[in-house]
């Protein structure tokens, strides 16, 4: 596969896992337990707003391989 279709691919991919991550991040902030509390928030919204590089990473590995 060319770099060219492996980075459309790859950008879609990355597109589908940032939404994805929003909306599962949304609906876990608003859970009971996790809204009535400071700092479970604080550490929430860090972890969720890291997280996410975590799956990216192997992605954005694969887009950018160098033609064989």
């Amino acid at each position: 596969m060319k770099i060219r279709t492996r980075k459309l691919f790859g950008t879609f991919a990355l597109l589908s896992l940032v939404v994805a991550w929003s909306l599962m991040g949304m609906t876990i902030a608003q859970t009971p337990w996790l809204a009535n509390s400071g700092l479970l928030q604080a550490i929430f919204y860090a972890v969720a707003g890291i997280g996410w590089v975590l799956p990216a990473m192997p992605i954005v590995s694969w887009m950018s391989r160098p033609d064989a």
